[in-house]
């Protein structure tokens, strides 16, 4: 009553295909594949959209810091 053997395991596998298809197992295993690819890449982006910067969640005050350091120049955006 210990571990499975590798018979159990083939054995498994084998009503698995014959269930499911190759097809199908194809299909699930590319999208499980393409999903966990998304996660990463939104992962290591980190919320910084295609220039490269971070945008600022809605309605709050932002900073254009393009402008001469002197002046500081806010804009206030609405909720939509």
């Amino acid at each position: 009553m210990g571990s499975f053997s590798i018979w159990h395991w083939l054995i498994v596998l084998l009503i698995v295909v014959m269930v499911f298809g190759t097809k199908k197992l194809k299909n699930i295993g590319s999208d499980l594949g393409g999903a966990v690819k998304g996660f990463k890449d939104g992962i290591k982006d980190g919320g910084q959209d295609a220039a490269g910067t971070a945008t600022p969640p809605a309605g709050q005050v932002t900073q254009d810091t393009r402008t001469d350091k002197s002046a500081i120049d806010v804009e206030a955006k609405q909720k939509s």
